[in-house]
This record gives C-alpha cells, structure tokens and sequence, in this order.
C-alpha cells in the first residue's frame, strides 16, 4: 500500500509563536567534531540536517535561527568536513552534518566522513529526528538513497525538506513532491510529510521551527 507524504501545513498560532521565541532566543556554535568521543554529552534532544554538498543546509540553519553567520555557507560544495553542533538554548542541539556526494576532497577524507557519519547515526540515544535535505529543483538523487538506507539501518526517523523551492514556479514544484513521494516508499524510516523551504524567502521556516520545537 502506498504511503503519502503530504505537505507539512503551517502551525497554528500559538507553537509558530512558541517555536519563534526559541530559535529568538540563544543560539550558539558549540563545536566542530571529528571523531565519536568528541560529541556533547547526550544530554538533551537533539535533531540533525542531513544533505548533499551545496543542497543550502547551512543557509537553511541560518534562515531558521535569523542569524545569518551562524553556520559557515559556502559556495564550494564539501567544505564542512565534520558535525558540527549548535545550542538550542537549553531545549536541544542543532547538528550540521557533513556533505555528501560531489565533495571536493581526498577520498580518505571522504571515507573518514562517512564512518564518522554511519557511527554517529547508529548510535547517538538523544537524536529525535533527522531532516534530509533534498534541492527543489532535482529531487531525490541516488546519492541521497544512500544517506536515507543509512538512517533505515539505524533506525532513525527522517523527515525530508525541499530547499530552494523559490527557484520553481507552483505548477513545477507539484511533479517534484510526486517524485520525491515515490521515493519515499522504498525508506521505513521517512517521516510521512514533506517540508517546503526558501531560505532566501523565509517559506517554511515557521513550519520547521515548530516540528523542532514539537520534538522532545
């Protein structure tokens, strides 16, 4: 039977408002990690973006705490090379994970990456949710089945967000989440609804909040 993935709808007045004095509130970095025993304590919630080299994730974690340094973007695709954690005040942890795919860098720093990011995702107790960040204007790429068999394996719920939806028009974005819908049926672990984004139009930033905010 097929899944839907419908699109997430906005909130509702009251956690839109709750969600904004949160990520209003501090937001701080806290480390760059490079190997296991270099993690926070697990301490508090925590939720992770995911995404292919150059896909906007840090754009979109600027976009979400309105501060616009705050996580390093980067017109050269690969260039965070590990986790990178930030506070949440005392409500959690904001964790940038490194690019995958296309990344410009030896092929045993890659390969350092990736077993750090198969190693974090296995077995990190705290992380609630994982937010697979997928470009509006290519959908799901092999690449990414690469990444969501991953968070199948360890058993980590993820929740896939379009970025940079503000590229296509209304009638172009439709065949895009149908794509992405149908790919979706082959990962156990996808959170059954899509998120839109526009980090440079602020579309979406409110419903992303308040799904954070909600996670405990």
């Amino acid at each position: 039977m097929k899944v839907a993935f419908p699109v997430a709808p906005e909130p509702e007045a009251e956690p839109a408002e709750a969600a904004r004095l949160l990520f209003a509130g501090p937001v701080d970095f806290l480390k760059g990690v490079v190997a296991m025993d270099g993690l926070p304590p697990a301490d508090r919630p925590e939720v992770c973006f995911a995404g292919r080299s150059n896909v906007g994730k840090s754009s979109l974690i600027n976009a979400l705490t309105g501060r616009k340094g705050l996580a390093r973007a980067s017109n050269t695709p690969g260039r965070t090379q590990e986790i990178n954690y930030f506070t949440l005040g005392d409500h959690g942890y904001l964790v940038d994970l490194p690019g995958y795919g296309f990344a410009k860098a030896p092929v045993a720093v890659v390969a350092k990456w990736q077993a750090l990011l198969k190693q974090y995702l296995a077995g990190r107790p705290t992380l609630r949710r994982a937010f697979c960040l997928i470009d509006a204007r290519h959908g799901v790429k092999p690449v990414d089945h690469e990444i969501m068999k991953l968070l199948d394996r360890s058993a980590v719920p993820f929740q896939v967000v379009l970025t940079k939806t503000d590229k296509l028009g209304p009638n172009a974005i439709k065949p895009v989440i149908q794509q992405v819908e149908d790919e979706l049926q082959k990962h156990p672990a996808a959170f059954p609804e899509i998120v839109l984004t526009s980090s440079d139009k602020g579309e979406g930033i409110a419903t992303l909040r308040a799904i954070i905010a909600g996670l405990e």
